[in-house]
């Protein structure tokens, strides 16, 4: 993880130009080989960690279904959220308040991950990008799972769960977090708005941890609905070099408390384990 982190004494554009260097690929200028915007912009490569920090350093990710090769995406326009805009529901703060419901930060990865996977069985897609490509199954396979598990040990990937009262996982959400970005990967529910919740838990998170853009990729029907906006690609772009700079709060395993949901309308809900 060394290799990834900014140690203090590089400048920004220093750090910034070597974390895209990382890996053996040079990615494409998006403006150069998609013109029309159509999102995609490369084929192949790996799903080395390297490669990824590389990738999302750019605006790139990956997403393609486990028969196919790897293809690196750069939508044109790009969904994002900036966390201090996000307002809940009246709906989902009253069930805040009522529920007896906790949210943590990077307990259960690999739950989540592999729960992001299941087919969608209520016809409800609830993806940070919009991933369910065909109704039957996602885009998140074997390889996707062990390469984001692979960045979650290097403390690049985290997760956000929602747990009800019972101790059981109903809810949450995974992706990357560079510098002062969050790149949002996808979520899930098996209880009614845990997706919403973690997703609100998430915004709060970025808020307090000076991570001033959660990326969600693709735009859709659900992430517009929790006041997500677009932006033109090449202003996405411009933006992503300061953002990946910016130096942001650690999110370690045990670096935060458990959160009760009834909380998440107070000023700081995240208390930090000190």
């Amino acid at each position: 993880m060394s290799n990834f982190v900014n140690d203090g004494h590089t400048t920004p554009e220093a750090f910034v130009q070597h974390i895209k260097s990382l890996g053996h690929y040079d990615f494409p200028d998006p403006a150069l080989v998609d013109p029309d915007g159509i999102g995609i912009v490369a084929i192949g490569g790996d799903l080395a960690s390297e490669t990824l920090i590389s990738a999302y350093a750019q605006g790139l990710f990956p997403w393609f279904n486990d028969d196919e090769p790897i293809a690196w995406w750069c939508p044109e326009p790009r969904c994002v959220m900036q966390p201090t805009n996000y307002e809940p529901s009246k709906s989902l703060r009253k069930q805040a308040n009522r529920a007896r419901w906790q949210l943590t930060l990077n307990q259960a990865f690999d739950e989540v991950i592999h729960a992001c996977s299941l087919p969608r069985s209520n016809g409800v897609d609830d993806d940070l990008n919009e991933s369910q490509l065909d109704g039957e199954h996602t885009w998140i396979h074997d390889e996707m799972i062990e390469a984001y598990n692979e960045l979650h040990a290097q403390g690049f990937a985290h997760s956000v769960e929602v747990w009800d009262d019972k101790g059981a996982l109903v809810g949450g959400l995974y992706g990357l977090k560079i510098g002062g970005i969050y790149f949002g990967e996808s979520m899930f529910h098996i209880a009614s708005n845990a997706s919403k919740l973690a997703f609100w838990g998430l915004m709060r998170l970025c808020a307090q941890s000076k991570v001033t853009l959660v990326d969600c990729q693709l735009p859709n029907e659900h992430l517009m609905s929790l006041g997500a906006i677009t932006l033109p690609r090449t202003d996405f772009l411009t933006q992503l070099d300061t953002l990946i700079s910016n130096d942001s709060n650690k999110w370690h395993k045990n670096s935060h408390k458990p959160l009760a949901v009834s909380l998440l309308g107070n000023l700081q809900p995240w208390q930090l384990n000190l």
